[in-house]
């Protein structure tokens, strides 16, 4: 406690900080002898809180100090030296909240501390009965911890608001969590206290965006939910929110038949029950239940209510109580009961009430009837915990007593200021004349209409659609759309939680404040401060209807009355007025009313204590002042019993009670005195301040933005209610304006809402700001962080206000507002600022441009602001690059505006039918040559022409008189297609300028140079405005050469009534476009001088199929030429090289999936559209594939036909059908060489074969499938007779086939040509690799997709090797991987190559293809694409040596030369051969189909050796090894079986030389003959490795030793189709190695392949 007491002293210091100055005042005494005082520490003060008799301030550093009655302490600390609390140190606090007894704190972490009066729970510690817990002396933590969640979580806090006996919490996610005692927590429990934080489910799935408690009642400002989630509203009525509740015909009423309102009443058969504090909650019959429609969360609600006259040890201190109890309202209806029932003290206020209950029983008897009709309900059980010897009230209008003080009632009946609607709901003495006349007129008007609402019975609020915006519970859209805002301390009301510092409430996503709000009233509303129409207490949160689409942006409550603050810097207030703390005397105080503020006052900061209001408002100069609502009249005593009675006297309701306190909030004439307020707080019967001095003006240009904005939002909402929305919603407006101009109206309607909106969320923004003035960063002003959604919005409001004004509306508006604004045309008038209306009408061009002026005043005040900072500041440039926009953005918008002034007075005066044709909202008048200024060269000497240049066209007017504004024909040069370029003056001195357009190109030509000048820079600003510059107009003839525009073709040609849209170059079509056709044809690629040139996709329609034919590929000068795919319309698909628009060169067309007739694949070469040169046609209806020549579309020359019945035919082929010699070879190898005629037939001298060798000669005739006649001599051969070879030449196969050099060249060529050369070898080596650097660049900036590594690999391609040097062994490995790269790279030319060839050797020996008798042709096709591929390769590498040549080493360094002159003689020597470099790129590609063809061939052969080796491997290994000849000392005699040795005996078997054994399993694994032989090898090395530790160092094999051994290895290996690996490899390897070692192994195996055929097996 010392050092408690010792900080006051270590904290005030002599000179006091310029910010965060604190002023604190009593509200109770006249205004004259208010006086404030002072508060004097050496930190700023960032927040006050007040309490009823303490408060709280938190400085900067997030120290917290307290004054005033500390109870809990037994301290009475003076304001003038608050004390730290110390305990509090370190925890870096954000927030403080001081409620009526007890006191809060948020920290940065949003970790909440309570401490003080505990009695009723509210400090929420802990859950003991024992009297030690009724007050915490010390801050201890609350948890506020949500259990729904798994595992539980701890929720951080943003926000605090404390009652008398309950405090709230708002969470980071806007959720509302409540502790302590009463209804007014608004949580469906039965039990209080409630000890911990528990989430009020009733507003959950809502945004909460800020909360305040009063003393018995809680307030939450809401977010509205989005339209779509109510689609039940009425538009016009979201139109019109924005009304005030007051300004109505009629106040809004509560019609209670559209929503449940919860009301809970207490009989007075409760009020005698008292029940220790900490006894059981009783449970009492609610006298009229609750309606089956209840809200949902209101089952189990409890209100706790204290009885007035209780004893209590402590006198705090003496609130203004009432006690007469409202009519029953549980379920909309008034109902009517015994007198007892609204009577709890013995001295009524009402002299006779026999006679009022007979009144009151009259009005309500309509009633009676729908009282019960949902039955008795649930019973609500009502507890109170409020004070060691409470009871449970009948009477929720005690709620102005708290129970922790024992006090006689000050007054036993209070009535509400100009309640005349509400008796009984009223708590004041007041005759019964004035009741009884009250009652009688409200009977009559019961007659008329039945009202759920005694207070407002002759009203009605809106309809039900609009109430169900609000429904509790309900979930909204963007309840996790806001983003977590961070929170930091700020003033706050007295009882009311307030802003957070930096965290006025944010539209999700753009940051600024939602204005869509509502507010939410919950807890004891006897004195109708929960706003909702009468004086029942509710247990639930529930929507203050009339407040909804008020734009409230704030919330207040004091003890007992409620504020709202909206955005349009109006108060409205409810609840308790005694002491005219509302500011009006409006009836009824149970709805909002608003305020009476005078003319001139903007109010932006509200506060409620005890019995007054204290508001914050803009006058009439920038300095804020103080607006005071509540008692002015001295109290005589400070003695309670005297302060009571006059309270009473004073609050007394009569005739001459306005001397007790003023209608309107009355200004404090100090506030002037105390520098810049930021923000005011009050708690009970205190009032205190924040203040910061002026500083360098930094604090005075923040407020003047503030407050102008301010005035702006209310100046721009009056225009809005005054103007646009009556005249919008007029249904003459259409009429009157016309259709074109109605639709501009509402767009300028639009465009003002939607500036009024952002204005309104910056109002808004700012006063925030200013709360917390000293934590913010002035770089965060709005005007600096949305500059883009400030320079839209004005630009558009701009646009919308000029093409109004262009098309005549205002004209045809004014006369319009004349008829329907009548009387208001004089408020209106007061509106114009502009000298025009000085006569009193309304200049409503100048009214409608003012908000222009704004900007300016942006500009102005950041320049203010920018100069408070050094100039090499983050600030500085900030602010100074923001004022600079602004200020550029306000004149351009003023040159606009002058813009759309010329243009209107040019169509005034070119008034007609003919220039209305001209006449858009969009188009302004650059200039014109109505003064014949300007002429076409070589006009007709009688001609008239007209030139009218506009900001988006050139319009050239024939046969005009520009003085009569007529003219015969007219043609627009839209400006996007225009170019313009001046002509050098020549001899014939005139001053010509050349327009050029898409279709036709003219010149103009000026009179003086001076005419030429001015229209060449009208021009060019204009085009450089269209494209989007700064329309300051560039250097002549510079103006987008190159640009992006859209047009629409009329002239005659290809691309007549087209329409393009893309790249243009001097007026033509060039770049990337897309080209549109009337009849559906759309192209869109690239284009190159006006034509079709590059890369495009093209859709053509085919009506007579219904489908279009699509392209996608290359063009060249408007024709398809190059590769590319074309989809036909028939389902056909050619997917190959293109020539001026026909097939030519290599092509597939596949007859695709819709062909109905036959299926079929072509590949091969086209020449004009024709199948020309050599090709395959799989024909895969018929079940043949044609591989030979063709000609003109027909199959002409050497070819070869394979059915898939295993057929082979043969020879040369004329006019489609095979003819002349022949050769045909049936699946059984019978063979048949003759003369065939007519597809298939044979006619003539020919041989005939059999698979046994006998011999048919002679004359053949018939097909081969139906049956054949021959006459002939038949031979059998003998056994020694030599072959026939003439016999056997006619017989060979492939002497009719297309040589394997001569197929595919179409293929070639087109890689020759990807290379840019015309033919093989014909080109530039250089062209060529600067072409595929192209290729690869091109590809991967129109391939966004690409994976990471294909980046890799492109970016790898698009770097040149050297390609010039000559190879080396150093060097060829570099060439080799280029290769590799290259070939796995289709959009490569070499990777494109051999993904085709892969295609085309996969097309011809697959499928039907698949023949034996085809090994030998494919063998060969290989090795020509090694040919071919190597001569391509060579081109690109010139130092590589031709086929079979040696490369050298690197040459040595002379240092080195002679060292090695020895070993380079002795080296191995590299030799290059095509198969070696190749080979690998190619042959894994192709393995599938060769090596089918070579298992094919070997079928056979294979059988026979796979019998051998299944029956051979049946032995043991000692016994094969012994049946194989295999010496003894080769035999293994121990074997590793996972590390541990073990002795082979007899009957082991697969135990020896298994990893001989396992590495030549691996050569079915390998695809090139190299890698196959290499596997060879290894098999030898690992057998030698095994054999070598039982023989000698020196061994040598020989071939007697190794091949037994080699051949148990084979056989254990059992490797399918070694007959094919044997033949593959025999085939393709490379020359060069066939006699060296590798040769002599590859021998070796084959030799052993040959044995185990051939060994017997017997």
């Amino acid at each position: 406690m010392e050092n408690r007491e010792e900080g006051p002293a270590d904290e005030r210091a002599a000179t006091p900080p310029e910010r965060g100055l604190l002023h604190i005042w009593q509200s109770t005494g006249p205004t004259a002898h208010l006086g404030p005082e002072r508060v004097l520490l050496s930190r700023p003060v960032l927040q006050a809180a007040l309490g009823e008799h303490h408060g709280l301030l938190l400085t900067q550093g997030g120290l917290v100090y307290s004054f005033g009655e500390l109870l809990w302490r037994d301290l009475s600390v003076p304001v003038s030296a608050p004390v730290l609390e110390v305990s509090l140190l370190g925890r870096m606090v954000v927030r403080v909240a001081a409620g009526g007894f007890h006191c809060g704190a948020l920290s940065e972490q949003g970790n909440v501390y309570m401490w003080g009066e505990n009695t009723a729970g509210q400090c929420g510690l802990s859950e003991r009965a024992t009297t030690t817990n009724i007050t915490v002396s010390e801050p201890c933590p609350v948890s506020v911890v949500d259990n729904d969640v798994v595992p539980p979580a701890v929720v951080r806090v943003v926000d605090l608001a404390l009652g008398r006996e309950h405090s709230l919490a708002l969470s980071a996610q806007n959720e509302l969590w409540a502790w302590g005692s009463g209804c007014q927590l608004g949580l469906v429990t039965s039990t209080f206290p409630v000890w911990r934080p528990q989430k009020v489910e009733h507003l959950a799935g809502r945004h909460v965006i800020q909360v305040a408690c009063g003393a018995y009642h809680s307030l939450a400002l809401v977010r509205s939910l989005p339209p779509q989630n109510y689609n039940t509203q009425n538009p016009s009525e979201k139109t019109e929110r924005g009304h005030s509740v007051t300004e109505r015909e009629e106040p809004f009423a509560v019609d209670g038949g559209h929503y449940c309102p919860l009301g809970v009443e207490l009989t007075e058969a409760m009020t005698g029950e008292t029940s220790p504090r900490r006894r059981g909650p009783r449970r009492s019959l609610q006298p009229g239940g609750r309606s089956a429609g209840s809200s949902p969360g209101s089952a189990a609600g409890s209100c706790p209510f204290s009885e007035d006259g209780k004893a209590n040890t402590k006198q705090k201190n003496i609130p203004v109580g009432t006690d007469t109890d409202p009519l029953t309202q549980t379920d909309g209806s008034p109902t009517s009961r015994p007198l007892s029932g609204w009577r709890s003290k013995k001295n009524s206020a009402f002299p006779d009430e026999t006679e009022l209950q007979n009144l009151l029983q009259k009005l309500s008897s309509h009633s009676l009837e729908m009282r019960h009709t949902s039955g008795p309900g649930d019973t609500d059980s009502l507890s109170s915990y409020t004070s060691d010897e409470s009871c449970v009230s009948s009477t929720p209008s005690t709620d102005l007593l708290t129970s922790s003080y024992k006090e006689e009632l000050l007054i036993k009946s209070q009535n509400n200021i100009n309640s005349g609607v509400a008796v009984p709901y009223s708590s004041s003495p007041v005759c019964l004349e004035d009741v009884r006349l009250c009652l009688e007129a409200e009977n009559k008007a019961l007659q008329g209409q039945k009202s759920s609402s005694l207070t407002n019975i002759n009203q009605k609020g809106r309809v039900a659609a609009n109430r169900r915006r609000s429904l509790p519970g309900t979930p909204t859209r963007g309840r996790n759309g806001s983003p977590r805002r961070r929170r930091r301390p700020c003033a706050c009301r007295p009882s009311s939680a307030g802003w957070t510092q930096g965290a006025a409430p944010e539209e999700a996503g753009d940051g600024l404040p939602c204005l869509e709000t509502e507010v939410w009233s919950w807890g004891r509303g006897s004195e109708g401060q929960l706003g909702h129409g009468d004086q029942l207490a509710r247990l639930q949160p529930l929507c203050i209807k009339p407040l909804t689409g008020e734009e409230v942006i704030q919330v207040a409550a004091g003890s007992h009355h409620s504020l709202a603050l909206t955005a349009h810097c109006q108060v409205y207030s409810w609840g308790s007025n005694m002491c005219g703390q509302l500011g009006h005397v409006k009836s009824p105080v149970t709805v909002p009313q608003r305020a009476k503020l005078s003319d001139g006052l903007r109010v932006w900061d509200v506060s409620a204590g005890q019995s007054h209001s204290l508001l914050l408002a803009d006058g009439d100069c920038v300095q804020p002042v103080l607006l005071y609502c509540g008692q002015q009249q001295e109290l005589v005593s400070s003695a309670q019993s005297k302060r009571s009675t006059q309270s009473q006297r004073s609050c007394q309701r009569s005739p001459n009670r306005a001397e007790s306190y003023s209608v309107r909030p009355n200004l404090l004439p100090f506030c002037m005195e105390m520098g810049y307020i930021s923000s005011v707080c009050s708690g009970g019967q205190s009032c205190a301040l924040l203040a910061d001095q002026n500083v360098m003006g930094f604090i005075s240009a923040i407020h003047e933005l503030a407050s102008r904005e301010r005035q702006f939002y209310c100046w721009l909402s009056s225009v809005r209610k005054l103007l646009l929305t009556p005249l919008r919603t007029r249904e003459s407006v259409c009429p009157a304006l016309g259709e074109s101009c109605t639709h501009l109206f509402f767009s300028l309607c639009e465009s003002f809402g939607r500036l009024s909106v952002l204005i309104g969320r910056h109002s808004t923004s700012l006063s925030y700001f200013l709360h917390d003035v000293q934590g913010r960063d002035v770089i965060s002003l709005p005007l600096l962080t949305h500059t883009e959604h400030f320079v839209d919005v004005y630009k558009e409001y701009c646009s919308s206000v000029g093409n109004f004004q262009v098309m005549g509306g205002f004209q045809l508006l004014h006369k319009l507002s004349l008829e329907c604004l009548g009387s208001q045309q004089t408020t209106l008038a007061q509106l114009c600022v502009s000298d025009q209306s000085v006569s009193g009408d309304v200049d409503l061009v100048s009214l409608l441009y003012w908000p222009l002026q704004q900007l300016h005043q942006y500009s102005r005040v950041l320049l203010k602001l920018a100069a408070c900072y050094d100039v090499l500041t983050t600030e500085y440039q900030t602010l100074h690059q923001g004022c600079t926009q602004y200020e550029s953005l306000s004149l351009s918008l003023l040159r606009k505006k002058k813009e759309a002034e010329i243009t209107f007075l040019f169509w005034k005066t070119h008034s007609g039918k003919t220039t209305e044709v001209l006449r858009l909202p969009q188009r302004r008048l650059v200039c014109d040559c109505s003064n014949r200024s300007l002429t076409l060269q070589n006009a007709g000497r009688f001609s008239n022409h007209w030139f009218m240049l506009f900001n988006d066209a050139l319009v050239h007017t024939q046969g005009a008189i520009p003085s009569q504004s007529l003219f015969s024909t007219h043609h627009i040069y839209p400006l996007t297609c225009l170019w313009v370029k001046p002509v050098t003056e020549d001899s014939s001195g005139l001053y010509a300028i050349k327009i050029t357009c898409p279709e036709e190109s003219f010149t103009l030509v000026a009179t003086t140079p001076q005419e030429k000048n001015k229209w060449l820079r009208s021009i060019n600003q204009a085009l450089d405005q269209v494209l989007g510059g700064g329309g300051q107009g560039s250097s002549p003839g510079v103006t987008g050469i190159s640009r992006t525009a859209s047009y629409t073709f009329s002239g005659e040609g290809r691309f007549k009534d087209a329409q393009y849209t893309g790249g243009w170059l001097a007026g033509r079509v060039h770049g990337r476009g897309t080209m549109k056709w009337p009849d559906g044809r759309t192209y869109s690629g690239n284009f190159k001088n006006g034509l079709e040139d590059g890369y495009g996709e093209c859709l053509i329609p085919n009506k007579v199929l219904n489908k279009p034919d699509s392209y996608q590929g290359h063009w060249r000068d408007g024709k398809i030429h190059g590769f590319g795919k074309y989809k036909y319309a028939s389902g056909e698909v050619y997917e190959g090289c293109f020539s001026d628009g026909q097939r030519h060169g290599y092509g597939m067309l596949s007859s695709g999936k819709l062909a109905k007739k036959s299926s079929s694949v072509f590949i091969g070469h086209w020449v004009n559209d024709k199948k020309t040169g050599y090709g395959v046609y799989d024909d895969i209806t018929r079940g043949e594939k044609y591989m030979g020549l063709w000609l003109d579309e027909q199959r002409h020359g050497s070819a070869v036909v394979v059915t898939q019945c295993g057929v082979y035919y043969e020879g040369s082929f004329r006019d489609n059908k095979m003819s002349g010699p022949g050769l045909l070879v049936s699946d059984d190898d019978t063979a048949l060489h003759g003369e065939f005629t007519d597809d298939w037939i044979v006619n003539g001298k020919g041989v005939l074969s059999l698979a046994n060798g006998d011999c048919l000669e002679g004359m053949f005739s018939g097909e081969w499938t139906v049956g054949l006649k021959v006459v002939g001599t038949y031979t059998k051969p003998v056994v020694d007779e030599p072959d026939n070879k003439e016999r056997n030449c006619l017989l060979r196969l492939g002497q009719y086939v297309v040589p394997a050099a001569q197929r595919w060249l179409c293929v070639f060529d087109e890689c020759w040509s990807r290379l840019g050369c015309d033919g093989a070898g014909r080109g530039e080596r250089t062209a060529a690799w600067d072409k595929i650097a192209v290729t690869i660049t091109t590809a991967r900036r129109h391939s966004p997709d690409l994976s990471r590594s294909q980046t890799k690999v492109l970016e790898c391609l698009e770097f040149i090797p050297q390609h010039g040097e000559p190879v080396n062994t150093a060097n060829y490995d570099n060439i080799r991987k280029y290769l590799i790269k290259a070939c796995e790279t289709p959009l490569h030319p070499l990777g494109w190559l051999v993904e085709t060839l892969v295609t085309v050797y996969r097309m011809t020996y697959v499928g039907v293809g698949s023949n034996r008798r085809l090994l030998r042709q494919a063998v060969q096709e290989v090795q020509a694409y090694l040919t071919h591929f190597y001569s391509i390769v060579r081109f690109l590498f010139q130092g590589l040596p031709d086929d079979g040549g040696i490369i050298p080493d690197p040459p040595p360094s002379p240092s080195k030369s002679r060292h090695n002159s020895n070993s380079i003689e002795q080296g191995s020597v590299m030799v290059v051969c095509r198969s070696s470099l190749l080979l690998p790129l190619l042959l894994p590609r192709l393995y599938p189909p060769l090596f089918t063809l070579y298992c094919l061939q070997e079928e056979q052969e294979e059988a026979q050796y796979w019998d051998r080796i299944l029956r051979l491997n049946k032995q043991p290994d000692q016994s094969l090894l012994s049946f194989l000849g295999v010496k003894e000392k080769f035999w293994p005699v121990w074997m590793s079986i996972l590390g541990e040795k073990k002795q082979i005996v007899s009957s082991s078997k697969d135990a020896c030389f298994v990893s001989a054994v396992e590495t030549l399993q691996q050569i079915s694994t390998t695809f090139t003959p190299s890698d196959k032989l290499f596997v060879i090898q290894k098999t030898f090395d690992e057998l030698t490795q095994e054999v070598k530790p039982m023989l000698d160092d020196n061994f040598l094999w020989c071939m007697d030793d190794l091949l037994p051994l080699f051949l148990y290895v084979v056989l254990r290996a059992r490797i399918r189709n070694l007959g094919a690996e044997v033949s593959l490899i025999e085939d393709l390897m490379d020359p060069n190695v066939q006699h060296g070692e590798l040769g002599l192994m590859f021998t070796t195996l084959k030799a052993c392949y040959i044995q185990i055929q051939q060994e017997s097996i017997t």
